[in-house]
């Protein structure tokens, strides 16, 4: 009997001293995300898709058959054919040399009005969360007042007050995502300040604008790059909304709410102008959803295994 169990004891002791086998090597933080995302086939799927689309956007001078630019009156409204894959535009445009210099665009738009409305919303947010008191009170009441008013309406007004453009176009659709970012912000703040590490840091005579950019505002980046992503999305939507009204892109530069805008006169007779643009922007904004879901997942702590 004793034998048994000095034989189990000794056998115990060796599984717990033996070298991990490589298939259970410890993963870095960012691995660990990057394995439970690959669990999500929906996630990799809109993952997939934007990588394509950024590459595309790059590229676009190379992938593009004709300049998006190019007119030729002698062949407009073309439906699909070999010398144009998805047809022509009014004026003779070639549409998928249109949707590729338009992925640029609108992917330009997306992640910098994501941009700014993170720097601004989130330096609010912290410092609304990290102080409270009046500083709490005064920009969260601001910000109430944003949220209260919806975020494309919002958009619409400034663009309409700064005038039509790519550069009143981004500024137009990140201030009116700020308050969204400022709420998020704040929160993981008011969850993180009291912290012992945080505690810590300020026993050992850290400033305040240290403590919150090295501290504090690292350890609550999941929430913030999950709206991040799906932020992008909105942005997209609401930078194709402009344009389709005319505060956005302007003629001649492709641009996806501008193509579909273009089109709407002629939907009846000719559904290809507005066909592809309108599939672009719903894969975009699908794709970025669906990564938006997984990063959220993959994120959460409380899903690890």
């Amino acid at each position: 009997m004793n034998d048994t169990v000095e034989t189990t004891q000794t056998n115990s002791a060796e599984t717990l001293s033996a070298p991990l086998s490589p298939g259970r090597k410890k993963r870095s933080p960012l691995g660990e995300v990057f394995f439970r995302l690959k669990r999500s086939p929906l996630a990799m799927f809109g993952l997939t898709v934007i990588l394509i689309l950024i590459f595309t956007a790059i590229f676009a001078d190379v992938l593009s058959p004709y300049p998006y630019r190019k007119q030729d009156l002698t062949r407009t409204f073309e439906t699909p054919s070999r010398d144009h894959l998805l047809g022509t535009d009014e004026f003779g445009r070639d549409i998928l040399s249109r949707l590729i210099y338009g992925a640029r665009v609108s992917l330009q738009v997306g992640f910098i009005a994501v941009g700014i409305a993170l720097i601004v919303g989130g330096m609010l947010g912290a410092a609304a969360g990290y102080y409270g008191g009046w500083i709490d009170n005064a920009i969260m009441r601001v910000m109430d007042v944003l949220l209260s008013v919806p975020q494309t309406l919002l958009a619409i007004a400034i663009a309409a007050a700064l005038g039509p453009g790519l550069f009143n176009l981004m500024i137009a659709v990140g201030i009116a995502a700020v308050p969204n970012y400022a709420r998020i912000v704040r929160g993981s703040v008011l969850s993180i300040r009291e912290m012992e590490f945080v505690e810590a840091a300020r026993a050992v005579g850290s400033s305040d604008l240290r403590i919150i950019l090295k501290h504090i505002i690292p350890n609550s980046m999941a929430p913030i790059i999950v709206q991040s992503t799906l932020g992008v999305a909105s942005a997209i939507l609401n930078a194709a909304g402009l344009s389709f009204i005319g505060l956005g892109i302007q003629p001649p530069y492709p641009e996806w709410g501008a193509m579909l805008s273009g089109g709407r006169q002629y939907i009846r007779d000719y559904s290809h102008l507005t066909l592809y643009p309108g599939l672009a922007i719903m894969f975009t904004i699908l794709a970025l959803n669906f990564l938006g879901d997984g990063l959220r997942d993959a994120l959460d702590p409380r899903l690890k295994r």
